[in-house]
């Protein structure tokens, strides 16, 4: 590879972002076609073609086929990709990767829960009522409940109007899920304290207890906390 290949990869990527930030286009919004570009930045073919696979990878641009070229969504898919491969691929540091996952959904749901406090107090919550229902309904039927899970954080984050404590809540729970099965079975003490924590949450919110929100926050984790501790004593054993 030439010596300013790299360099010019780059600059054809920053190029294209200019782009997309000049023309003010948001997600979902038709860019140019391949030979517009090529004209407009002034660049070949291989090398925007270079850029163009970096940029869909980060999800910043989508290729249709037969179709064309689209902003992308900009989520934190690439994030999740890259946290759980790194969590499933590295020897040694599955087990660490996914405590400090953990560490970092318990911070989130510490750093969002006086915002959550102040939204709920006194409202109505027909939403997460029901699923946290749900949730205890399919515990009691041996039934998984990841799905009512990922809803319950999610639509607490989306409380705030911040699309970005929603995305990162997604994310990290996403990664979190994909990396978690390499810890075993969850105990039927485990998931009860799991279903129960998740109302503790919602009550501590509506009755604007702060203090109990954060209990209920960390009793939440406990579970996968004293999964963890135990497999790191086996493992320096």
């Amino acid at each position: 590879m030439n010596s300013h290949e790299p360099q010019r990869l780059r600059q054809t990527i920053q190029a294209v972002k200019e782009h997309i930030l000049r023309e003010k286009l948001k997600p979902g919004d038709a860019m140019p076609t391949e030979l517009q570009l090529i004209e407009s930045l002034g660049v070949s073919r291989s090398n925007l073609r270079e850029a163009i696979r970096t940029l869909v990878t980060l999800d910043i641009v989508e290729v249709r086929h037969g179709t064309g070229m689209f902003v992308g969504q900009m989520s934190l898919r690439p994030l999740v990709e890259g946290l759980a491969f790194k969590g499933v691929v590295l020897p040694g540091e599955d087990y660490e990767t996914l405590r400090q996952i953990v560490e970092v959904r318990i911070g989130l749901d510490h750093s969002l829960g006086p915002g959550i406090v102040e939204r709920l107090k006194g409202q109505e919550t027909p939403v997460l009522i029901r699923v946290c229902e749900e949730m205890a309904e399919k515990k009691a039927a041996g039934e998984n409940f990841a799905a009512e899970d990922r809803m319950f954080h999610q639509t607490l984050a989306e409380a705030l109007d911040n699309e970005l404590y929603a995305q990162l809540v997604a994310a990290f729970w996403d990664v979190h899920t994909l990396v978690g099965p390499r810890l075993g079975v969850p105990t039927p003490r485990d998931l009860d304290e799991t279903v129960q924590a998740h109302r503790e949450m919602l009550d501590a919110a509506v009755a604007g207890d702060l203090a109990a929100y954060h209990t209920a926050v960390d009793r939440h984790y406990a579970p996968l906390l004293r999964v963890l501790n135990s497999t790191k004593k086996v493992a320096g054993s």
